[in-house]
């Protein structure tokens, strides 16, 4: 069917043609009059741009944290590895060190004769001389730090001396022995052998372990001989 325009005017513009196209943005907000939709619209605008903006921060942050987290349980196992080390090596030594103690013990008690002796040949002066050496009672050597160790070796020394005077050094040098302590004076009598006058005597004493430094070990061969 034919249609024919009998008013004068201007003419239709031509449709547009077929397809997308954007909106006309500014003719939009030209004909949005409302401030509080404006201020609205303006709002969610910067709060999509915070979000984006915070979203990326954490993202980088969480990457961050991530990579900080599997160096951390790195290092972690490593200090675990190094701890087991040193415990077992702490153990091992615990170990040793009673051994040690052990064995520094049995030899403690199995030359208590040896230092008596020598220590009290070493102090016997001229003109003196010993009738007898003995024990008044049992028990190792004292550590003084170890309330539970065994009563202390008090060590009875019976003698002669034709001087006074070398008894009086005996008591000295006795006293001075880092192997002997509370060395104790007893009775004095004067006795008559092959007719002549001399003092008998006896010394009480403590035996005591000697600092390390007067302690002296030597191989078994040298020993030997």
């Amino acid at each position: 069917m034919i249609e024919i325009n009998l008013r004068p005017g201007p003419r239709k513009k031509r449709a547009a043609a077929a397809g997308f196209q954007m909106p006309d943005f500014s003719a939009l907000v030209a004909k949005v009059k409302d401030p509080l939709l404006i201020g609205a619209a303006g709002a969610w605008v910067v709060v999509v741009v915070v979000i984006v903006v915070i979203f990326t921060v954490e993202s980088r942050r969480l990457a961050s944290l991530r990579e900080e987290q599997t160096r951390v349980e790195a290092e972690a196992r490593r200090f675990q590895a190094l701890i087991a080390q040193k415990r077992r090596e702490e153990r091992l030594r615990d170990s040793l060190v009673t051994e040690l103690e052990a064995i520094r013990g049995i030899d403690r008690e199995r030359y208590v004769w040896p230092h008596i002796l020598e220590e009290v040949t070493k102090a016997v002066p001229d003109y003196t001389w010993l009738q007898t050496v003995a024990l008044l009672g049992g028990g190792g050597p004292v550590d003084p730090a170890d309330t539970t160790a065994a009563p202390a070796l008090r060590v009875l020394i019976d003698g002669r001396t034709s001087d006074m005077g070398g008894y009086t050094r005996l008591l000295r040098q006795l006293g001075n022995s880092p192997w002997l302590s509370n060395v104790v004076a007893g009775a004095t009598r004067t006795i008559t052998e092959s007719d002549k006058p001399i003092v008998a005597f006896t010394v009480t004493a403590t035996f005591r372990q000697a600092d390390a430094a007067f302690v002296r070990t030597v191989p078994v061969l040298e020993s030997i001989r």
